[in-house]
């Protein structure tokens, strides 16, 4: 046990990532042989896979399925790319608007969610000096009513965190209160939720404060339509939480997402039952993960959630480009999922004890 808990600590710490892509490798290779596991049709939305076809989106960095635009889903690029935010059409892989955020120089983009009315939040949040910029910044602007190249001024946030600067690529806006959250990278055991102000001030500065710790290496994040699901993910797993009361609350359920190239972003669909993880890569895809048991959100019937149990490791992944499944897009499952499960309640019992 004492070796097993030693690659659990080698595999979730600064500088683990690569132990736990090499054991989730190992250990998925074994089920990839086997096959994937069973997918069910894709929701009511019946949202399968697809492909980034713009060869500027290079590095899509965030994900946001839009509230206007049944099918479409928001992205950008990491940095060095510029002020623009890409609408791709998830039924052709192609891009059919590209909003440029004129007097915005942005220094890191990492995520990007849709809030209550209509509006888009561009997390400028990213930190390569691992916590040395002093402060950050949110940009917002209004979803777009017609799809189409357009510029627009958004409005920019200052924002900085109670506790001293942090790393973090994951933005999340609550589809009900339009209160921002930021979840820092979980680096010398600091990884954290933050909320901020009930209203955002574009006037001074936005103190983030810390609501809870987490464990993952969390490279983006999203709320359920509802509000009632927070999903974290990292690059080789998730983690979701009930959300109430303005505090998330850890289920046991591990999100078991699909591995993909550099996994960087998730968003909800819009019933809430399916999870859309996204990858970093030119040409990357956007894969399904359907939810099932108590990492459904409350809006689903009670009795389905019932139904479904909840000890299926994160549901099933479906879809791939043209409805397979690539050998790059090896989903944990069968003995990774045994792993991973436990190496994840160790650490969370660990957490737990510490807290």
């Amino acid at each position: 046990m004492s070796v097993l808990w030693r690659r659990a600590v080698a595999a979730v710490g600064v500088g683990g990532a690569a132990g736990l892509l090499a054991l989730a490798s190992a250990t998925g290779a074994a089920a990839a042989a086997a096959g994937p596991p069973g997918a069910r049709a894709g929701g009511e939305e019946g949202q399968g896979s697809f492909r980034i076809k713009d060869p500027r989106i290079t590095e899509s960095s965030g994900l946001a399925a839009s509230r206007t635009h049944k099918g479409v889903y928001w992205t950008h690029n990491d940095s060095d790319d510029g002020p623009y935010i890409y609408a791709v059409d998830s039924s052709t892989g192609r891009t059919v608007a590209t909003v440029t955020l004129k007097g915005i120089d942005p220094r890191d983009l990492e995520a990007i969610s849709t809030g209550p009315g209509g509006d888009v939040y561009v997390g400028d949040i990213g930190d390569n000096l691992n916590g040395g910029w002093s402060e950050v910044w949110i940009y917002r602007f209004h979803e777009p009513e017609k799809l189409g190249d357009v510029t627009v001024t958004p409005t920019r946030y200052t924002v900085r965190y109670a506790d001293g600067p942090r790393d973090a690529e994951s933005l999340m806006v609550h589809p009900k209160t339009g209160r921002v959250y930021i979840a820092s990278k979980s680096q010398n055991k600091k990884g954290a939720i933050y909320a901020g102000p009930e209203q955002l001030s574009p006037s001074g500065v936005n103190t983030f404060s810390r609501v809870a710790r987490t464990e993952v290496w969390a490279t983006d994040g999203a709320f359920s339509p509802d509000g009632t699901r927070l999903v974290l993910r990292g690059y080789f797993g998730g983690e979701m939480f009930r959300w109430r009361n303005g505090k998330p609350e850890a289920l046991d359920t591990p999100v078991s997402v699909p591995v993909a190239g550099q996994g960087e972003s998730v968003t909800f669909t819009g019933d809430g039952r399916t999870l859309m993880c996204g990858s970093e890569g030119k040409g990357s895809t956007v894969d399904p993960l359907e939810l099932d048991g108590e990492l459904l959100p409350d809006s689903v019937p009670a009795g389905e959630r019932e139904a479904d149990g909840g000890a299926k490791g994160g549901g099933a992944a479906s879809g791939g480009d043209e409805g397979e499944l690539s050998e790059k897009k090896v989903v944990i499952g069968g003995t990774a999922v045994a792993v991973v499960v436990v190496l994840w309640t160790m650490l969370r019992r660990l957490f737990r004890r510490r807290g």
